[in-house]
């Protein structure tokens, strides 16, 4: 969400509008105190006294000035902006339906579910929104119940920054210099953080099929993301092939983009996401992509990827799900007119997601709500 606050806030300084960012600041936490009372420090500043710092700073702000929040999550401080113009940006609505039971891949204890309330009870008061996705604005619509917006409408994340198609043999030689492993031939890659929505076990597992191929069984796994957390080193130790599976943490962006453009397959079985970017990443750099069927995963990905049924809640029934998508991927493969094809229809797919493009529907949208009435 920084990221995403100062790619919106760059955007718009550029097209000549003046931008300031409200946060709580750290003064309580900072405090000497156990690291045991630090959570709940981090709670004044927040819900105490940043909400006299936001009173204050209103009064000082011409008339016209747009209130931008940068992620429903901030739903606690909307309401104090209700009769002022203000727009809300959604990404996901993950924590907001695991919080009310809907997803049993994530279960929410009783502090995450008031919490979550707390979150839905602010943003609900607000009247315009802006979502990533169809499926966000479905669950935006879903969580606001009978309340009408009086504006919510869909604006895709543009890419926020420059993704192209780099000489594969290039990038493979950067990627076994950094593994240490020859992969001139190839590799298998997967993009993502260590959520539980990411499905990274599920990487795997499909990988674990794929190397029983004659053909591609010999190409490693290259999984690029933060450091991994235990469930995820524990299903790599599992695997007969965990010598080539190869967990590379916090890997700068220049790398990321060789990896995709190397890529034999960019395998990204997501169980649920806001928007998914490496999906679009992927294919700006040349990537054969395989994701899941299910929204917003193929609503990104429209025609051009390789879609995969989304991986079971029955943990019995993981590797028949691994062993059909492998069968489904090395299909691809193996007709290399198809791969081709899905990567020429990724390259013209990737063009919706501009940055430039996505910056002036946002801007168009902000002063459409600044001169309504």
């Amino acid at each position: 969400m920084p990221r995403y606050a100062n790619w919106l806030s760059n955007g718009m300084r550029a097209r000549g509008h003046e931008v300031e960012i409200w946060q709580p600041k750290a003064r309580f936490f900072n405090l000497p105190a156990p690291q045991s009372l630090k959570k709940w420090l981090g709670y004044i500043d927040q819900y105490i006294v940043f909400p006299f710092v936001v009173k204050k700073n209103i009064k000082k702000q011409p008339v016209n000035t747009l209130y931008a929040f940068t992620d429903h999550a901030l739903g606690p401080w909307v309401p104090y902006f209700t009769k002022l113009k203000h727009i809300i940006h959604c990404h996901d609505f993950l924590a907001q339906r695991s919080a009310m039971g809907s997803i049993p891949q994530n279960k929410t204890g009783f502090g995450g579910r008031i919490y979550q309330k707390f979150i839905r009870s602010g943003y609900i008061q607000g009247e315009n929104f802006i979502s990533i996705s169809k499926k966000t604005q479905e669950d935006l619509h879903f969580f606001l119940g009978n309340k009408k917006p009086k504006f919510s409408t869909v604006v895709y994340n543009g890419l926020n920054q420059d993704f192209s198609v780099q000489d594969a043999a290039l990038c493979r030689h950067a990627i076994s210099q950094l593994i240490n492993k020859d992969v001139s031939e190839g590799y298998f890659l997967h993009v993502g953080g260590n959520q539980w929505y990411k499905n990274r076990e599920g990487v795997i597992k499909i990988y674990n099929s794929l190397s029983l191929d004659k053909n591609y069984g010999k190409l490693p796994l290259v999984m690029i993301g933060p450091k991994p957390n235990q469930n995820l080193i524990n299903e790599r130790n599992a695997s007969i092939f965990k010598d080539s599976i190869f967990l590379m943490s916090d890997a700068p962006d220049d790398l990321v983009k060789k990896a995709y453009s190397g890529a034999t397959a960019f395998i990204f079985p997501s169980l649920a996401e806001g928007f998914g970017w490496p999906i679009a990443e992927a294919m700006a750099s040349g990537s054969f992509v395989v994701t899941t069927n299910e929204a917003p995963m193929n609503e990104v990905a429209g025609n051009a990827a390789l879609l995969i049924d989304v991986c079971p809640v029955d943990a019995t029934q993981h590797n028949a799900w691994a062993n059909k998508a492998a069968i489904d991927i090395i299909s691809v493969l193996n007709n290399p007119e198809q791969k081709l094809s899905y990567i020429q229809l990724g390259a013209e797919n990737a063009k919706r997601f501009d940055s430039e493009k996505t910056l002036d529907k946002i801007e168009a949208l902000y002063n459409q709500i600044i001169e309504a009435n």
